[in-house]
């Protein structure tokens, strides 16, 4: 088997109350499908847990605009840490996660009449695309981006699922090496180094940065390519200050973004690439783990500056829970796409207001 990465599966998203975040994430991006609701020990995260194993609470979440969920996460067995100060843009990590739309212009409006955090003005990037940036109650930033894919435009919502993320980066051509030649984020829209307008209201973002926003030329395959969509990986680093890592002397799973999962077939080859290229596996569950309502191979590497991207091949997923209607990924051709009125039954999930 060959590696195929289907897309950006989901964020995971560290928060103080997870049935309280699920539903705000619902209300104003349209999270609205639970695919999963999971409370369970995290036994193979020890290298990013201090050591010992810690009980906590996921619930993920999509929308069926398309884009990749969002994985929302609480421990239950200790109080979650926030940063010590405010996230900074440029810090080291996941800045704030992308969110499609299906009219930027428009969702702005919108958040702005609901009294959403809204952090910036509506701008255009450095490639002429409309965008502007948010913050939810706890303290993590989205950036809403345009997008042309959309799986299912019929979804009653203005916003899609995760479209990508703002990473922090100290050597953006070192991070190139996984990023465009692991994952295949082998097109530069833009490497522009200056001050930007359309950051003005973000953290600290009168600084100079250099900016790299990479994407893929190649169209996703796999079972849940058309759901999840193009994607796109934004690199940032700050020029003129020493950036901090976000999750040094933290957990995984504390307050904030954790991690970037891919969903993805032929692990094996994968690991091997990622050992070849610098970024061995330092989580490997190795067998099918259970999520409850899910299941699948995970494993975790680290970016250059330590941001965690999490892969998953996924091998069981409910797609209608009430009657037992569960897919077994493992005996699909790894690279063809799932029926979209498959996918499509995952809206009798939907969560209600």
């Amino acid at each position: 088997m060959k590696k195929v990465i289907t897309g950006i599966q989901q964020i995971g998203i560290g928060v103080s109350d997870v049935y309280e975040a699920t539903e705000w994430y619902r209300k104003y991006f349209g999270m609205d499908i639970k695919v999963f609701e999971d409370a369970a020990t995290a036994e193979l995260m020890l290298p990013y847990t201090g050591g010992k194993p810690h009980d906590r609470t996921a619930i993920l979440s999509i929308n069926m605009l398309g884009g990749g969920g969002f994985e929302i996460w609480q421990y239950t067995s200790r109080e979650p840490v926030p940063l010590d100060e405010e996230l900074r843009m440029g810090d080291l990590g996941i800045n704030a996660a992308k969110i499609k739309s299906v009219d930027v212009p428009a969702a702005y409006e919108k958040m702005k009449a609901q009294q959403v955090n809204v952090l910036t003005e509506l701008r255009r990037n450095p490639a002429g695309e409309f965008t502007f940036f948010v913050k939810d109650p706890w303290g993590n930033i989205f950036q809403v981006v345009e997008s042309t894919r959309f799986f299912d435009k019929k979804a009653p919502s203005l916003t899609g699922g995760v479209a990508g993320a703002v990473i922090g980066s100290t050597d953006i051509d070192r991070a190139k090496d996984l990023y465009c030649d692991v994952l295949g984020y082998d097109e530069i829209v833009y490497d522009k180094t200056g001050t930007f307008e359309d950051l003005e209201g973000l953290p600290d973002s009168g600084y100079e940065f250099r900016r790299v926003l990479l994407r893929h030329s190649k169209e996703r395959s796999g079972g849940f390519s058309k759901l999840l969509g193009p994607t796109e990986i934004e690199l940032l680093e700050v020029k003129g200050r020493e950036p901090k890592k976000l999750f040094e002397h933290r957990y995984w799973g504390d307050l904030g973004f954790i991690h970037l999962c891919f969903d993805v077939q032929g692990m094996d080859v994968l690991k091997q690439e990622c050992e070849q290229a610098g970024f061995p596996f330092t989580v490997d569950s190795a067998n099918s783990f259970d999520m409850g309502e899910a299941a699948g191979r995970f494993t975790y590497i680290e970016d250059p500056d330590g941001a965690l991207i999490e892969f998953v091949e996924t091998h069981k997923v409910p797609i209608l829970k009430k009657i037992g209607w569960f897919i077994d990924m493992t005996k699909r051709d790894p690279e063809k796409n799932l029926p979209n009125w498959m996918i499509k039954a995952l809206r009798f999930n939907r969560m209600k207001g």
